[in-house]
């Protein structure tokens, strides 16, 4: 393979889930408070959630509706509703639009998003589409499901992960939590509360560090590929 300057940088494709009861176009909003810099090197899919949301939303008066969920789930936390129902969804979304490299997924849909490699592993979700390499967490934590959680978090997470954790958000001990289940993640904290934070001067340059460190990964393996399938040797 040639040298460094020879990869042919792609962007990553991400399938980006959206908070409870919002919808993909609420998310397209909320991330693009981020600079054209940072855009211009993610190619970004968003999904409305299966499910109508079931109660008022949080953004009412702010956001338009339609709203959707992921899932429901009783008052702890605990239990859920519809969850097959909503992997199953997922999936078929992503083997007629696929492949993605990985997710972003703020509060209910970073929950998922972040539980989503190890179901994969288990061979409980996401069977039919390529493993998933890279995730961006925004305001998540673990899902509390023991039934759930035992097949999510049974190893490290080892996707390179980034992970933003606002001061005031009141998932940040659940977000810390969080990271002790993912191998090597990039944190990055801010004053905000449970948001979609704009980046300041570090945060831009940890998260296009980021970036630029997953594209290089995808390109170079890409490449790799390429030349052994190019190559006619026994």
């Amino acid at each position: 393979m040639g040298s460094e300057g020879d990869v042919v940088l792609r962007k990553p494709r991400f399938l980006c889930l959206h908070g409870f009861r919002t919808n993909g176009e609420i998310l397209k909003t909320q991330v693009h408070k981020w600079p054209q810099s940072v855009l211009a090197k993610l190619d970004l899919v968003y999904l409305n959630a299966p499910f109508p949301a079931q109660g008022k939303s949080e953004v009412e008066g702010i956001f338009d509706p339609p709203y959707y969920e992921w899932f429901q789930f009783n008052k702890e936390f605990t239990e859920y509703t519809n969850f097959d129902e909503c992997l199953a969804y997922i999936e078929d979304f992503m083997v007629k639009h696929g492949p993605f490299d990985g997710f972003l997924g703020f509060s209910q849909g970073a929950m998922l998003s972040a539980a989503l490699p190890g179901l994969q592993e288990k061979g409980v979700a996401l069977t039919k589409v390529p493993k998933i390499k890279y995730l961006i967490i925004i305001g998540g934590a673990k899902l509390k499901s023991p039934s759930v959680a035992e097949k999510a978090y049974f190893a490290p997470i080892h996707c390179p992960s980034l992970h933003f954790l606002g001061e005031a958000d009141f998932l940040k001990q659940y977000g810390q939590e969080l990271l002790e289940s993912c191998f090597d993640p990039v944190v990055i904290h801010h004053p905000k509360g449970h948001t979609i934070p704009r980046l300041d001067e570090k945060s831009l340059q940890m998260m296009t560090s980021f970036i630029e460190r997953i594209q290089m990964m995808i390109s170079t393996k890409e490449q790799s590929a390429c030349f052994t399938r190019a190559d006619p040797s026994p």
